[in-house]
C-alpha cells in the first residue's frame, strides 16, 4: 500500500525526522485511529499493491468504518490531496503518488471474528501476480450474508507476508473449480478488463435433470436480480429488467433422466447458469434455489448432497505477460462418484 508518514502531534517541527521505521508507525496510527485519537494528517506513498485503484476506492479500504458519505466529502472538499493537487474521486494512483489523508475517526470495533488458517487450498497456477486455486464446494469466496469467512479471507490467514490478495471474479458457494486471485494491483484491472470484455474462456460442467437434445445450443436470455420478501438475493430471466446474457451449451452425456453439459459463459451474471438452464426446463442436480427440490431430496439418498456444478477450463492472456494460458481441474471425486453410480464414465 507504500510506505506511511503520520504526525501524531500538532506541535512537532516541521521537517523534525520520526526515528519509528514506517511499519511501526503505521500501527501506532491505526491503534491511534480505533482509540479515537488519530487527530492527525497521514501521507500515503503509492506503490504497485495500490496502482491504478480508483482513489475513492483506495481511501474506502483503508479507511474502514469510515461512512462513505465522509470519504466523498474530504474528497470533494479538497482535504484529500495527491501530490499536492486536488483530485476527482475517479482519479486513477500511481506508482509514487502521494497522498494527504486528513484525520480520519471510526468507531471502536467489535473484536474480528477469528479466521481458522484451515488446509491448504489446492493451487493450481502461482506467479508474482496471478494465484489459481482449485476450489471446494462449500466454501464461499468471501465472508458476508451469514458467512464469517470464505477463500479470501482464508488465503490471508494462511498468507499473512503476502501485500496483496485480492478476488477476481466469483464461485457460487456450492461451485467447484478454478478461481482466480490477482497478487497486484495491475493483474487485477487487466483481468477485469478481459472478464468485461469477453476475452476469457471459462467452462463448466453441469448435470441437469432431463434429456438435453442439442449438441450445441446458445442461450440469450437477460436476467434480473432482485430479493425475496425474507431478504435472499435472486435472479430471474427479464425481458424488460433483465441485464444481457450469454451462455453456450455442449452436450457431453445423457440418459433417460439426465444430462451432463459443458456451459461456456459469454458473460459473467451472477447465478447465470442455474437460471438459464432452469429457465429452459432444465434444472441442474442439487440446486437449493432453482432447481426440483423433490429430485434433491431422492438424489441425497443416492450419493449426491450438493450442487452438479464445477468450473473445470479457464483459458486468457496472463494479465501482465500476454502469454496464453490455460488451466484445467477435473470432477471432484464426489461428482465422479456420482456420475459412476449412474453407470457412466466421468468426463472431464
Amino acid at each position: 500500500m507504500g510506505s506511511t508518514t503520520a504526525d501524531p502531534s500538532p506541535h512537532r517541527a516541521r521537517g523534525e525526522r520520526r526515528s519509528l521505521p514506517a511499519s511501526d508507525r503505521r500501527v501506532v496510527y491505526f491503534k491511534m485511529m480505533m482509540e479515537g485519537k488519530a487527530n492527525m494528517v497521514r501521507h500515503e506513498r503509492i506503490d504497485d499493491s495500490a496502482a491504478a485503484q480508483r482513489i475513492d476506492n483506495y481511501l474506502l479500504r483503508l479507511a474502514k468504518g469510515v461512512p462513505k458519505s465522509h470519504v466523498y466529502r474530504i474528497l470533494r472538499s479538497g482535504e484529500v490531496r495527491v501530490n499536492g493537487r486536488r483530485v476527482q474521486p475517479t482519479y486513477r494512483l500511481i506508482v509514487g503518488d502521494e497522498v494527504r489523508i486528513p484525520p480520519l475517526r471510526t468507531a471502536a470495533p467489535a473484536a474480528p471474528a477469528r479466521i481458522p488458517v484451515g488446509a491448504a487450498l489446492a493451487v493450481v497456477y502461482e506467479d508474482d501476480a496471478l494465484l489459481v486455486l482449485n476450489k471446494p464446494a462449500g466454501l464461499a469466496v468471501h465472508g458476508g450474508s451469514g458467512v464469517s469467512y470464505g477463500v479470501i479471507e482464508q488465503l490471508r490467514a494462511q498468507r499473512p507476508d503476502s501485500r496483496m490478495l485480492e478476488l477476481a471474479h466469483r464461485l457460487d458457494r456450492e461451485t467447484s473449480g478454478l478461481l482466480m486471485v490477482a497478487k497486484k494491483r495491475s493483474a487485477l484491472t487487466a483481468l477485469h478488463d478481459m472478464l468485461r470484455e469477453g476475452k476469457m474462456e471459462k467452462r463448466y460442467l453441469a448435470l441437469v435433470r432431463g434429456q438435453w437434445l442439442n449438441r450445441l445450443q446458445h442461450i440469450k436470455a437477460p436476467l434480473y436480480k432482485y430479493l425475496t420478501a425474507e431478504g435472499e438475493r435472486r435472479v430471474r430471466v427479464s425481458v424488460d429488467e433483465g441485464k444481457p446474457a450469454h451462455s453456450i451449451v455442449r452436450l457431453v452425456q445423457r440418459d433417460s433422466r439426465f444430462s451432463l453439459v459443458e456451459v461456456e459463459l459469454k458473460t459473467g451474471r451472477t447465478h447465470q447458469i442455474r437460471v438459464h438452464l432452469s429457465h429452459l426446463g432444465f434444472p441442474l442436480c442439487g440446486d437449493d434455489k432453482y432447481g426440483d427440490f423433490t429430485l434433491n431430496k431422492a438424489l441425497e439418498s443416492e450419493g449426491l448432497r450438493r450442487m452438479f456444478l464445477h468450473a473445470a477450463k479457464l483459458s486468457l492472456s496472463h494479465p501482465l505477460s500476454g502469454e496464453p494460458l490455460s488451466f484445467e481441474a477435473p470432477l471432484p471425486q464426489e461428482l465422479r462418484g456420482f456420475l459412476a453410480h449412474l453407470g457412466w464414465v466421468a468426463r472431464g
